[in-house]
């Protein structure tokens, strides 16, 4: 493979293979300009991506923006300039001869197979190392906008430079452009790390260390919102909810394969009466611990363990995103523990969880994939055979449309992935079932069978909403943080026109209180329309202004957060509106 990777098209439409070879032309063709700005910079890789592309480039100084303004007229030129790609195969000498200026390059170069195929692509007097495919020309890059620099690791590694990424994007026409960066726009709005702050939902500080969050107060509520919930349908579908230690013995985590195969991910070891203990990065082997406390019988299958279990896994300080990429969360952790002939209504019911689930917090739209056996892989071919139609027959059960990725799956069985849809049409990766016919062989799992003999169960992996912490932020995005009803921290405020309004606000907030609803007074010295103003800004569902008026006939005007005036009304007709729109849980307009 070299620098940029090839594009399998059977697993994209027509548009999409279009734009890959148009953004990844786009990648050259923003090289070529770098290099006429900066002529001694030294070109890392600069592969397309879902939604644009970007290249890495060690220059002598950082870039600037007037620098990709520069860059950006210098690509336009090249683009009129009709220059056509051409594509050249050549020895390995010839290519180290080519790029012996290209330190980078040499490096790509001296890590491929002897046996493996070179090739450069041309345009004009620009030359790169690259595998395609590309358009034809430069005249077929219709719409092109650089839009920011950040720093890289040479290949991800912190001990190696650091690189200057320049991203940008490409678009088969204007207008598709202009949409799109309208869409950065709507995402910038709607940034979680921003809203976190402006909602006061939750914080991350220096002196605790990056990716480790914070909950606010209303943060707490919204969490605990989503919590409760998880709780009371995994109890309605009949699964068992555990607790387990934030650390465990290096036995254990030996006996699990973790410390040989994910101990980059484990913090260091802790040292208790001289043995050593990890933080975990996963809840699967202290479920087993659960199954494994007790000799079962096949009468007690299939069990389901489920825990919001909060794990800690390394991650490099460059990609700690928010709430997105963190260091420290929580899973919504289920294993299944099951007879053979018990799978596939196993995973028709995690199937029908996860929908019911996520349609509660407002994701009714999903793209679905189904990933097989591997090359390399652990247990015996008839239980992967069995497993993968029992995902694919629950799948089919319920007429859902899914993609298979042939050989996608991991080495220990596989899988389902679901990923829901956002406001903005962006894709997340949330819910994922997947067979391990791995750690039940390693902890020697059994079950005592009808015949009196031992057998050894099928296991489940099972997480609907992946990370509470990254779930969470997706739902900030979605809503923008204007959340429905039900999952408010505050409901509603009320606002005193007057000092003399103070006490009947207050008796307001009680009477909403009891009926079980999150309210606040707001009674500092300010005019009404800036207190309104702060808890539309506050994204509050609804304002209730009382004076004179209101007071006297038991009544509260009504103001909503999109800026709408329902006018006044009585407090018992307020009271009625509310519990109608939490007993449907009303999903606003995103």
């Amino acid at each position: 493979m070299l620098d940029h990777g090839s594009l399998d098209h059977s697993n994209v439409n027509a548009t999409d293979a279009l734009r890959h070879r148009m953004r990844h032309s786009a990648a050259h063709v923003m090289a070529d300009a770098v290099l006429k700005v900066f002529p001694e910079a030294k070109m890392g890789i600069g592969p397309p991506t879902q939604d644009g592309f970007y290249y890495d480039f060690d220059v002598s100084r950082p870039f600037t923006p007037e620098d990709l303004e520069s860059i950006e007229n210098l690509m336009r030129q090249t683009i009129a300039d009709r220059q056509p790609f051409l594509r050249e195969e050549l020895s390995r000498k010839e290519a180290l001869d080519l790029f012996a200026d290209q330190p980078y390059k040499l490096e790509i170069i001296g890590d491929l197979p002897e046996d493996t195929t070179l090739s450069i692509y041309r345009h004009g007097g620009f030359i790169d190392l690259c595998q395609g495919p590309h358009v034809d020309g430069t005249a077929d890059i219709q719409a092109v906008k650089l839009l920011n620099i950040a720093g890289a690791y040479w290949r991800g590694d912190e001990r190696r430079p650091m690189l200057q990424r320049i991203y940008g994007t490409a678009w088969e026409t204007q207008q598709a452009l202009d949409d799109y960066l309208t869409r950065l726009e709507e995402a910038e709005r709607r940034d979680h790390r921003t809203l976190g702050r402006q909602l006061g939902l939750f914080s991350v500080h220096e002196e605790i260390g990056p990716g480790l969050i914070v909950w606010h107060p209303k943060g707490g509520v919204v969490r605990s919102l989503v919590e409760d919930y998880w709780r009371d349908i995994h109890y309605r579908h009949d699964y068992s909810i555990v607790y387990s230690p934030h650390i465990g013995r290096a036995q254990l985590w030996e006996t699990s394969g973790h410390l040989s195969h994910y101990r980059d991910s484990m913090y260091a070891p802790l040292e208790v009466d001289e043995q050593e203990y990890f933080l975990k990065p996963m809840n699967c082997p202290f479920h087993i611990m659960v199954y494994r406390s007790s000799l079962r019988s096949y009468r007690e299958l299939p069990l389901r363990i489920a825990e919001l279990g909060t794990v800690y896994r390394y991650e490099r300080s460059g990609v700690l995103h928010g709430l997105m990429r963190v260091r420290g969360f929580t899973q919504d952790d289920a294993h299944i523990f099951c007879l053979p002939e018990q799978v596939e209504s196993e995973v028709g019911g995690v199937l029908d969880l996860t929908f019911e689930l996520l349609d509660a917090f407002g994701f009714t739209d999903f793209s679905i994939s189904l990933s097989t056996r591997p090359e390399s892989y652990a247990g015996e071919l008839d239980l992967w055979e069995h497993a993968t139609e029992s995902l694919r027959r629950a799948l089919e059960q319920r007429s859902l449309v899914y993609d298979i990725d042939d050989g996608g799956g991991a080495f220990y069985g596989p899988k389902i992935d679901i990923k829901i849809k956002d406001a903005l049409g962006r894709d997340w990766q949330c819910t994922t079932v997947q067979f391990d016919f791995n750690l039940p062989e390693r902890f020697d799992l059994s079950f005592m069978d009808s015949e009196g003999g031992r057998s050894r169960p099928f296991m489940v992996h099972r997480a609907i909403l992946g990370s509470l912490e990254r779930f969470l932020g997706v739902l900030i995005e979605h809503y923008a943080g204007a959340f429905p009803l039900w999952l408010s921290p505050t409901q509603a405020v009320v606002i005193p026109i007057a000092d003399r309004h103070q006490e009947y606000a207050e008796s307001v907030k009680t009477r909403l209180e009891s009926k079980g609803f999150r309210t606040e007074v707001d009674g500092r010295s300010e005019r009404m329309n800036l207190k309104i103003r702060n808890a539309q800004l506050q994204k509050i569902p609804y304002m209730l202004v009382v004076g004179d008026r209101e007071q006297d006939d038991d009544a509260v005007a009504v103001r909503t957060r999109e800026g709408g005036n329902l006018g006044a009304m009585p407090v018992t007709d307020l009271l009625s509106r509310l519990a109608d729109e939490l007993a449907g849980r009303n999903v606003q307009q995103c």
